[in-house]
């Protein structure tokens, strides 16, 4: 008997027994608003823009498989889905993105927010969310990779 594998089946598992039409409803609603913010964090520098996409992704899964099957081909949202899935995997650039758009969000509290314990209670969550990205793998392991044909 072999050990269990360490990393996540490539798709979600389909729930057992189907979704309420209005819970169905609710979670398309929360994958296309998180898909929204998503997209205007590529504009906006403090909105980020990888969480949203992985939520959208999870409501889409269980809501739309339409949607889901969208976001996964997609150019820029797919591979990131999919190295996620297979293995929580961030990519260095990504993790380099974060890290100086959370410095700047730092640095603008620290000016511009006047309750000098809110600008360092949201400093502190930020550098514990930076501490786990970056332990996150970067690079798919050999054996979550795909086949190669």
């Amino acid at each position: 008997m072999s050990a269990p594998s360490r990393h996540p089946p490539t798709r979600p598992p389909e729930p057992a027994a189907p979704l309420p039409l209005v819970t169905r409803w609710a979670l398309l609603v929360l994958a296309l608003l998180s898909l929204a913010l998503g997209v205007i964090g590529i504009f906006v520098p403090v909105l980020p823009t990888v969480p949203f996409v992985l939520l959208a992704a999870w409501a889409a899964a269980r809501s739309s498989p339409r949607l889901l099957a969208w976001l996964e081909n997609h150019t820029s949202f797919g591979p990131m889905l999919v190295e996620w899935r297979r293995g929580g995997v961030v990519r260095r650039r990504a993790k380099w993105t974060a890290t100086a758009v959370m410095g700047a969000s730092a640095a603008f509290m620290l000016v511009m927010v006047p309750t000098r314990w809110v600008a360092l209670l949201a400093i502190g969550c930020m550098a514990g969310v930076l501490a786990w990205l970056w332990r996150r793998p970067e690079h798919l392991s050999d054996e979550a990779a795909p086949p190669e044909t």
